[in-house]
């Protein structure tokens, strides 16, 4: 993918000619109805964003190219001193350097209008991405191909999403643009803009990661609008990052700026479990029996109709207002719920799952990657709508150990919570994508790196069980993939008990389990005031592939206990740490690691958010 300038002119023409151009090799849309409605959405959704973008890009172009001469581009090719300096705080310096010469207002811009500058020209270059990679939607693919394909544009138009709110929230003219969407006239901290950046740098991974296994044509257009794209979200985050840090946590960024709660004793006054500044309304909500809710929407497997239900989770989504800043609940009666694709996507937001409790309502699947799919197709249920909330079900992949990668949940959606749940797999059950999460009280099974993704992501007040693997198989309970040291995400398991089933048990002395092992360079997972059981291998942590990421990772250790807790055979890696400050300990507590925006309270799920439990 080149770097010319990006006219918002030129990017709706390219929009427009995707609905009338013929495309080659490819199966007529007539003949796919569905294919065409779809690369319909997905076109309006990118239309609306390069709006968003275009538009603020001209009031920013406006301002920064103020008594410049129009011919400055042509006659300037040398970087300025502001460009330089925020580039040289970059990854890839000489890509931010050269994707900036080419970019409208960059060169009479100075540092501070340089950071919405490149989240503007990178949300340029996904969208563009985006619109190139929609024009082969409907050439035939095999299955394996098509579920990455799939996974791209999803992933793609998420980050367009994420991007366009990020630079709306950078921009200075941002408060007195009438430029706006949806959640976006509400006003962002830092830790959301870093949220959505990271966020985007993950769905790049994880869309690369998916065609890594296939050949042929399409990996191969897919690679040329992929290229560079990662890099540059990296940039975007790195300048955004320095613009906003501070001197914390000895140089390794970490979501933990905000002063929220700062003031305020994580030994405070709690009632009936829940933090006192929970609303006495919210505390009702979650302590009300069944019968007393009012549910929204209401499902049952064994519904005639009569009583006003919806036979299938599928019909009730769909029910489901889109974009709505008010709570949707969704009670999902007892039974198993086994449907093709079941996801809350993200327009869908704020929706709420009530269930019949554990082990009664019960979403069920059995795909993984040997039928042909990605691991992030095999989800038996994902969310990504922000302010998803699940209660009271199990989330279950039955597809067993012979068949590797198998989702139980898959969950992307920022502010999302799952509270006194079942999450039930063997490798990959729970698959913690992106953006902020919480988990209490749940109960998740599985083997191989069975709480894996790359969310900031707390666990708390969890049963988090080993079970028997396949034989000469171990047992890795983490496997967290931040890529990038400007991330702000990790994996915090928080007065959690680390168990063994009672299969597992019995065989423990064949199969060794670990508390993770680092899947990217950055990788980050901590457990605090956690109970480890006897089948915890006395090193604690594996490597990923000999030497990899051993001195880049952190993974640490906050004064757990039990008999596999003991941390005098830990492993000797750089990265690794015994933590003995409470201070450094409490960075990765509610209060600081996910905390931002007050959203969790307004959840009205119980929670600590110091280290006190």
């Amino acid at each position: 993918m080149g770097y010319g300038r990006l006219g918002c002119s030129e990017s709706f023409r390219s929009i427009a000619s995707l609905s009338t151009d013929p495309m080659p090799n490819q199966t007529s849309s007539s003949s796919n109805p569905s294919r065409k409605k779809r690369r319909i959405v997905l076109l309006s959704i990118l239309s609306i964003f390069l709006l968003v973008g275009c538009g603020i890009s001209a009031v920013l172009l406006a301002h920064t190219r103020k008594g410049s001469n129009s011919s400055e581009a042509k006659v300037r090719r040398q970087p300025t001193q502001a460009i330089s300096k925020t580039c040289s705080k970059t990854r890839y310096p000489d890509l931010c350097v050269n994707s900036l010469l080419d970019f409208p207002g960059s060169l009479s811009a100075g540092e501070r209008d340089l950071v919405h500058i490149t989240v503007n020209m990178t949300l340029s270059h996904v969208g563009n991405a985006l619109s190139g990679a929609s024009e082969i939607i409907n050439l035939d693919m095999n299955k394996r191909i098509r579920s990455a394909y799939d996974d791209c544009l999803e992933l793609l138009d998420d980050s367009v999403e994420q991007l366009s709110r990020s630079l709306y929230h950078v921009s200075p003219v941002s408060r007195t643009s009438t430029l706006s969407n949806d959640d976006d006239d509400q006003p962002a901290s830092s830790e959301d803009v870093m949220t959505w950046l990271s966020a985007a740098l993950t769905n790049h991974d994880t869309c690369t990661e998916g065609l890594e296994d296939v050949n042929g044509n399409v990996k191969d257009v897919m690679s040329g609008h992929l290229k560079d794209l990662g890099e540059l979200v990296s940039n975007s985050l790195a300048i955004f990052y320095d613009s906003k840090a501070d001197d914390d946590f000895s140089g390794i960024p970490i979501q933990n700026r905000r002063k929220l709660l700062m003031s305020q004793s994580s030994s405070s006054a709690e009632e009936n479990g829940f933090p006192a500044w929970v609303s006495t309304r919210e505390r009702k909500l979650l302590d009300a029996p069944i019968s007393a809710l009012q549910a929204d929407i209401v499902v049952s497997k064994y519904s005639n109709g009569s009583d006003g239900a919806y036979k299938t989770i599928t019909a009730a989504i769909k029910a489901a207002p889109q974009k709505s800043n008010r709570r949707t609940i969704i009670y999902i009666r007892a039974g198993r719920y086994e449907e093709k694709y079941l996801k809350v996507g993200k327009k869908k937001k704020n929706l709420m799952f009530i269930g019949d409790g554990k082990g009664r309502t019960i979403i069920s699947g059995g795909k993984s990657v040997l039928d042909g799919l990605t691991t992030f197709h095999t989800a038996s249920f994902a969310a990504t709508g922000t302010g998803f909330i699940a209660r009271d079900m199990t989330f279950e992949n039955y597809a067993g150990p012979e068949k590797h990668q198998a989702v139980a949940l898959r969950v992307g959606a920022d502010h999302a919570v799952v509270y006194r749940c079942n999450i039930i797999g063997y490798q990959d059950s729970l698959y913690v994508h992106s953006q902020r999460q919480f988990y209490r009280e749940c109960d998740i099974y599985g083997t191989v790196d069975f709480i894996f993704g790359n969310a900031a992501v707390v666990l708390q007040n969890c049963n988090i069980y080993a079970r028997k693997p396949m034989p000469h198989q171990k047992n890795t309970i983490t496997a967290q993939n931040r890529k990038d040291p400007n991330q702000n995400t990790g994996i915090s398991i928080h007065n959690c008990k680390i168990v063994a089933t009672p299969d597992l048990k019995a065989a423990q002395v064949n199969h060794s389990t670990y508390l993770g092992r680092p899947w990217k360079m950055y990788s980050r997972t901590v457990y605090l005031l956690s109970y480890m059981g006897d089948h915890i291998h006395p090193n604690g942590w594996l490597e990923w592939n000999d030497t990899f990421a051993l001195d880049t990772l952190y993974y640490g250790e906050y004064m757990n206990y039990g008999p596999g807790a003991g941390v005098g055979s830990r492993v000797q890696w750089s990265g690794y740490r015994v933590i003995t400050s409470a201070v450094e300990a409490a960075k990765f507590t509610v209060a600081r690691f996910i905390y931002g925006s007050s959203w969790l309270p307004a959840t009205g799920v119980a929670f600590v958010a110091g280290l006190l439990v």
